[in-house]
C-alpha cells in the first residue's frame, strides 16, 4: 500500500489534515527557533535533533487528534459515504480539528511569550482556572480579532481541502473494509505506541533547556503535564535509607539553640530566644514575580523600583536570597511552610494540607491573629482552603463562593465600592493595600497582635493598574507594571505609618518568584533570586540587647553575616522567619527545614526546583535530582551564572536527597500535621 493511496482513498481528507498540521507545527516551531537565536547557540546537530525529535512528536499529534475520525471511516459502511450525515460529520469533524490546531499554535506563541517554554504544570492549572485566564487573555490581546482569525484561518483551510479535492476523494472513493481495517488499526496501534513509549522527558536529554523545549510539541507537552501531576519521590527519585536521611536532615538543622523533641523520623525541635521576645505586628507584603534583577540594588539601571531600592538602602536587606520555584504557590508554600520543594504540585494545591505546623501556627501559638489578604478571588489555586484550613482568616475579592468554602474560618469579602480598579487576576495593589489598612485597624482595636500574608496581582499580565499614578501607560508592559507596584508600596507605607499600630509593625517585602524562570539550563538559578527587604525592625536595638546578656551570646551569632543592612549569606526563602524569629528573641516549636541565616553554624545553601527537577546548591556544589533516580553534579560560578558538570558525590549529595525526601516524606505521612 503505497502513501499516495492514502490520499486517495476515503481517508483524503484525514491524511491531509495530518500532513496540514504537521506543516503547522513545522512553522510554529521555526518560528520560535527564530525567537530564540540570541538567547541560545544553535548547531547543525542542534537544529537537526530539533526538527527530528519535533516532528516525532508532531506526527503523534496529528495522529491522536484524527484517531476518532479513523475509526468512524473504518467502520462507516460504503453505502453511507456520499450521505448527507457524512457529508455533514466530515466537514464538521475537520473544521473542529482545524480550530484547534490553529488554537493551539496561538496558545503556544503567548504561552512562550510568557513562559519561554512549552506547555507545562501552569497550563494545566489554566485550563482549570477558566475564568481568570480567558478574561487575562481578553485584557492582554484582542480575543474578539484572535477569535475570528482563528476561525477565519480554520475556514480557509477548509476551503483550501475543498479546492484541492480532498474532500471529492473521499465522497467519492471505494475503500475496502480489510483496508480500512490496516489504516484505522495502524493509527490506533501508533496512538498506543506513543502513549507507552514515547514520553515527552525523551525531548529533555539534552544540555540546553531551550533546544529541548523547542523539540516538544504542545498538545503533547499539556498532557504529559497533566499526566504527571504530582510526582511520588520514593518512586521516581534518588533514596537513602530512611535512617540515614533523617539523620543527616536532623544534624544539618541542628543550631546552636534547638533541641530535638522526638527521636527518628522528625525534625520537631525547641527553638530558644535569647533576651526579651520583641512581638511586633507583621505584615508581609508578597508581590508578585518581582526578580531581584528588576531593583537598581542588584544592577539594574532602569529606574523602575525607586521605592523599593530606597528602602533597601535603609532597612535590613537579603541580598542571597532564592526562591525555591517558578509559581505563586510554590512562593507561598515556602514562605508559610518553610520547606524545599517537593515534586509535581505545590502542597498549597494538594489533599490533605489543613492543619500544618506552617509559620502562621508559630505565630498563632505567640498569641497573634492572622490574615491572608489577596487582591483575587482565593479560590485560585486553592488559596483558600490552604490557608482557611490552616486558621488564616480569609480578605479576597470572593467574586466565586465555592462549595467547600465552609472551611473558612472567617471571609472578608472586597466589596465592589472597596475596588477602584480591577483586572482578571484581581484588584489593583492600592485596593489590596486599603483592605490591608483597614483590616489592620480592625486587629489592633482588639488589642490583639497580628500577622498578615499578602499577596498582590498588580505585577502580572496583562500589567494593567489604574491611570494616572504613574506616567507609564497601563496595559504597555511589565515596566509599567513594576512602577505601579512600587508606587502602590510607597503609598501604602505612607498611609500606614499615620496609623497608631504601625510603629510597633514589621513589614517584610519580598517577591513570591521571578519575572521569568527560562534561561539554557533546566533550572537556570539566576532566575531564581529574588529581593527581601524587612522594614521597622530595630536591628540594632536587639542585637545590642542580644549581646548585652552573655558573652556566650556572641558565639551564636554571626554579626559578619549582617554587614551593616545587609544579610548577605546565600539563603532560601525558607529561612526568611527562621532569622527573623531569631533576631526578635523567639523561644517556639520548630516543625520547619528552614535555618536563622545568622547563626554561628550556618552554611550558605538554597533550594530550587521545577515540577520534576530538585536542585541543592551548597556554597558553589549544585546537585540536580530528577526523575528515574538520575542524579546531576555541577560546579557552580555566580558572577557567570555558568553550571559546570563536575563528578563528585559524598555529603553534598546525600544532604540534597535527604532534605528532598524528607520534606515528601514528613507531607505524605502527616509528619508536619500539628
Amino acid at each position: 500500500m503505497s502513501l499516495s493511496f492514502l490520499f486517495k482513498s476515503r481517508y483524503s481528507v484525514l491524511f491531509s489534515y495530518v500532513a496540514t498540521f504537521i506543516a503547522g507545527s513545522f512553522l510554529i516551531r521555526l518560528g520560535l527557533m527564530v525567537a530564540t537565536l540570541e538567547k541560545t547557540n544553535f548547531t547543525v546537530l542542534s537544529i537537526l535533533r530539533i526538527l527530528g525529535q519535533g516532528l516525532v512528536y508532531d506526527f503523534g499529534v496529528a495522529m491522536f487528534l484524527v484517531l476518532f475520525y479513523a475509526l468512524y471511516l473504518c467502520f462507516l459502511p460504503q453505502r453511507w459515504i456520499k450521505s448527507w450525515f457524512n457529508v455533514f460529520l466530515s466537514y464538521s469533524v475537520l473544521f473542529l480539528m482545524t480550530v484547534i490546531a490553529m488554537f493551539s499554535f496561538f496558545a503556544e506563541l503567548t504561552f512562550w511569550q510568557e513562559f519561554e517554554s512549552r506547555f507545562n504544570f501552569i497550563a494545566v492549572d489554566y485550563l482549570v482556572y477558566t475564568y481568570e485566564v480567558i478574561h487575562n487573555i481578553n485584557e492582554s490581546y484582542p480575543l474578539p480579532l484572535l477569535i475570528g482569525g482563528v476561525v477565519l484561518i480554520s475556514l480557509l483551510l477548509l476551503f483550501g481541502f475543498v479546492k484541492l479535492g480532498a474532500f471529492k476523494i473521499h465522497f467519492q472513493s471505494d475503500t475496502s473494509f480489510k483496508k480500512r481495517g490496516v489504516i484505522s488499526s495502524m493509527i490506533l496501534l501508533t496512538c498506543l505506541f506513543y502513549g507507552f513509549f514515547v514520553p515527552n522527558s525523551w525531548a529533555e536529554e539534552g544540555a540546553n533547556r531551550y533546544h529541548n523545549e523547542l523539540a516538544k510539541a504542545g498538545i503533547y507537552s499539556i498532557f504529559s503535564a497533566f499526566k504527571n501531576n504530582e510526582l511520588n519521590y520514593n518512586h521516581f527519585y534518588k533514596m537513602l535509607d530512611e535512617p540515614e536521611a533523617y539523620r543527616i536532615i536532623r544534624s544539618s538543622l541542628q543550631e546552636n539553640n534547638s533541641l530535638f523533641l522526638a527521636p527518628g523520623a522528625s525534625i520537631k525541635r525547641e527553638i530558644s530566644g535569647n533576651g526579651t521576645p520583641y512581638k511586633p505586628n507583621v505584615i508581609m507584603i508578597t508581590v508578585e514575580s518581582l526578580s531581584a534583577d528588576f531593583m537598581a540594588h542588584f544592577g539594574n539601571k532602569e529606574g523602575l523600583t525607586p521605592i523599593l531600592d530606597s528602602l533597601a538602602d535603609t532597612n535590613l536587606l537579603f541580598t542571597n536570597m532564592y526562591s525555591t520555584g517558578t509559581r505563586t504557590v510554590r512562593g507561598m508554600e515556602a514562605l508559610s511552610l518553610a520547606i524545599p520543594p517537593t515534586p509535581g504540585s505545590s502542597i498549597v494545591r494538594r489533599p490533605n494540607n489543613d492543619s500544618l505546623t506552617t509559620i502562621g501556627n508559630i505565630f498563632e501559638k505567640a498569641g497573634y491573629h492572622r490574615s491572608f489578604y489577596y487582591g483575587g478571588d482565593g479560590y485560585f489555586d486553592n488559596m483558600n482552603q490552604y490557608f482557611g484550613s490552616n486558621g488564616y482568616d480569609i480578605i479576597d475579592r470572593g467574586r466565586k463562593v465555592m462549595a467547600g468554602d465552609n472551611y473558612l474560618t472567617k471571609r472578608t469579602i472586597i466589596t465592589d465600592d472597596q475596588v477602584h480598579f480591577e483586572n482578571a487576576w484581581g484588584i489593583s495593589d492600592e485596593d489590596l493595600y486599603s483592605a490591608v489598612i483597614n483590616g489592620s485597624d480592625r486587629q489592633f482595636k482588639e488589642g490583639k497582635p497580628f500577622y498578615s500574608f499578602v499577596m498582590t496581582t498588580s505585577n502580572h499580565r496583562p500589567f494593567t493598574y489604574p491611570s494616572g499614578e504613574i506616567d507609564i501607560p497601563s496595559g504597555t508592559g511589565r515596566n509599567g507594571a513594576l512602577r505601579y507596584t512600587d508606587y502602590a508600596i510607597g503609598k501604602f507605607l505612607r498611609v500606614a505609618s499615620t496609623k497608631p499600630w504601625f510603629k510597633n509593625t514589621v513589614v517584610i517585602i519580598v517577591a513570591d518568584h521571578c519575572a521569568s524562570s527560562a534561561g539554557t539550563n533546566e533550572i537556570d538559578i539566576s532566575k531564581y533570586h529574588i529581593p527581601c527587604i524587612v522594614l521597622n525592625l530595630p536591628v540594632d536595638k536587639l542585637k545590642s540587647q542580644k549581646l548585652k546578656g552573655s558573652a556566650n551570646l556572641l558565639g551564636k551569632m554571626d554579626l559578619s553575616a549582617a554587614k551593616g543592612n545587609e544579610i548577605t549569606p546565600l539563603c532560601s526563602q525558607i529561612d526568611l522567619y527562621p532569622t527573623l524569629f531569631n533576631l526578635m528573641g523567639w523561644s517556639y516549636e520548630s516543625n520547619i527545614f528552614g535555618k536563622d541565616v545568622l547563626d554561628k553554624s550556618y552554611v550558605p545553601r538554597t533550594f530550587l526546583g521545577t515540577y520534576q527537577k530538585l536542585a541543592y546548591l551548597k556554597k558553589d556544589s549544585l546537585v540536580i535530582l530528577s526523575p528515574q533516580q538520575k542524579v546531576e553534579t555541577y560546579r557552580y560560578n555566580q558572577q557567570k551564572n555558568e553550571q559546570i558538570p563536575k563528578n563528585f558525590s559524598g555529603n553534598v549529595v546525600k544532604e540534597a536527597i535527604a532534605n528532598y525526601q524528607t520534606a515528601y516524606d514528613l507531607f505524605k505521612n502527616g509528619g508536619l500535621h500539628q
